[in-house]
């Protein structure tokens, strides 16, 4: 087996496993709608034919095997030409595991958010002090340079996804996985698409652990009651992390623009560490990598040295550009937990600056009403936010979808300055007539968002800037 086709390559998971079939010497091609950044400036690195459509005459030459993305249905195009002339098929989890986890002690983080950012420090850490992970992950690291590497060391990296797997192997991906090592952050109702209830998300998590067999160390996020309630009756080794209690807490705390300092507590010991990441749901994020090290015998010189030279992950607080002191932040959140924790992270990292957050609900749970009071919640730390229109709503049931301008009118209520404003030159144009030095406009969104970070940033070269803001008090604009 030599010529392996991916359709759907542009996903962050699929783009990740075609870098490792490249590198492990396969001959890949791959089709998508579209190549967005970060990941399709990655494929294009790579050199693998990739084509723009989803058409029978991409699987000429035939491949060999066909792996088949989580976005397509059995009526794609190359996906029936797949079926009607029997190749061989595999979802993105099946064949992670049989082309590389086999021989590996796979570490899977899994949790409804810090995923990205918890699996990139873990694999850092473990890169820094020599060990030569492998990892796929769903997000560029800044000192990795890329979202997957094939490893010569013994630990493989994964990002654990509780999405579908496809649409002929229905479960989440992370069910497939025999972890060595495991972190679980969180447990929160996302994916309402294919969650319709909380209890059904939940029935997935039950799944993963599942998979952990008597010799699997798991790290897990002490202060959620489910979690907690989940992993009541274990047969694995199970630590606990967290603030009040756990087998790993943090200790005097203290956050400052350049990253957080604390003591890590653990057992008798006391270590003091500083994370280059703000934010309490980052301070998280690393206590678990930190217990997960500490339990694989990583020293605490070598866990102190990878988190102090951590720089970060693309999408993540990212500063796309300052222009005339005004930063431009581009950041993946999208459920309202994200989206607040975000927002908590951005005003330590810039003490006393103006905040104004632009949200473009893009995700299928993000698009629908189902996390209204929880999304009204979540902004109240911006000092202004912009809510864009929804990405392809005739995709979600009318009955279902979120109202922007409800959305806008309600936070407003609440103290918030908000406006509902389709199309993103004219978010470019509001912004710009009302900003202020010093100002930090944070775009949140889990796709491209139209290229909005730099039409910003463009548009601010071009403009003065002016102390006193003149502020426009328009709830509505459209197209």
């Amino acid at each position: 087996m030599r010529r392996i086709h991916l359709i759907g390559i542009c996903g962050t998971g699929m783009g990740s496993l075609a870098g490792l079939l490249v590198d492990a010497g396969y001959q890949v091609s791959g089709s998508d709608t579209a190549f967005y950044s970060p990941m399709g400036d990655q494929l294009k690195g790579l050199n693998i034919p990739l084509k723009t459509g989803f058409d029978p005459k991409n699987l000429e030459p035939k491949p060999d095997l066909v792996i088949i993305g989580n976005v397509c249905t059995k009526e794609n195009p190359e996906v029936k030409e797949t079926l009607a002339q029997n190749i061989a098929t595999m979802s993105l989890p099946q064949a992670l595991q049989e082309f590389f986890l086999k021989n590996k002690k796979t570490l899977v983080v899994a949790g409804t958010h810090g995923k990205t950012t918890t699996s990139t420090l873990l694999a850092w850490i473990l890169t820094n002090a020599g060990l030569d992970p492998g990892f796929m992950i769903g997000g560029v690291g800044l000192n990795l340079g890329k979202s997957y590497q094939l490893g010569k060391g013994e630990y493989f990296v994964v990002e654990g996804d509780e999405y579908d797997s496809a649409f002929f192997d229905k479960g989440p991906k992370f069910a497939h996985y025999k972890p060595f090592g495991a972190i679980l952050t969180s447990i929160e109702w996302d994916h309402v698409d294919i969650y319709p209830t909380f209890d059904k998300m939940v029935t997935a998590f039950e799944k993963f652990l599942a998979t952990l067999s008597g010799k699997s160390t798991l790290l897990a996020w002490a202060d959620s009651p489910k979690i907690t309630e989940l992993t009541h009756v274990h047969q694995y080794p199970l630590f606990r992390y967290g603030f009040r209690h756990g087998d790993y807490t943090a200790q005097d705390i203290s956050h400052s623009p350049d990253g957080t300092s604390f003591l890590l507590c653990q057992g008798d010991q006391r270590i003091p560490l500083f994370s280059t990441m703000t934010g309490l749901a980052n301070l998280e994020n690393t206590l678990a990598v930190v217990g997960l090290c500490h339990q694989l015998g990583l020293s605490w010189e070598q866990i102190r040295e990878g988190l102090k030279t951590f720089k970060g992950i693309k999408r993540r607080q990212e500063i796309k550009g300052v222009v005339k002191g005004v930063s431009v932040i581009d950041d993946f959140a999208h459920h309202p937990t994200a989206v607040k924790r975000t927002i908590e992270a951005l005003k330590e990292k810039f003490l006393g600056q103006r905040l104004t957050v632009v949200f473009e609900p893009r995700s299928n749970t993000s698009r629908r009403k189902a996390h209204y009071e929880e999304y009204l919640r979540a902004f109240d730390g911006a000092n202004r936010v912009i809510i864009a229109s929804l990405f392809k709503p005739e995709k979600i049931p009318q009955e279902e979808r979120l109202d922007t301008a409800k959305l806008a009118d309600d936070l407003m209520k609440r103290g918030v300055e908000a406006f509902a404003i389709d199309g993103t030159d004219f978010i470019v144009e509001f912004l710009v007539r009302g900003i202020g030095p010093s100002e930090v406009v944070a775009c949140l969104s889990n796709g491209d968002f139209d290229n909005i970070h730099q039409k910003l940033l463009d548009k601010l070269e071009k403009r003065k800037i002016y102390p006193d803001r003149k502020q426009v008090r328009s709830i509505k604009v459209k197209t």
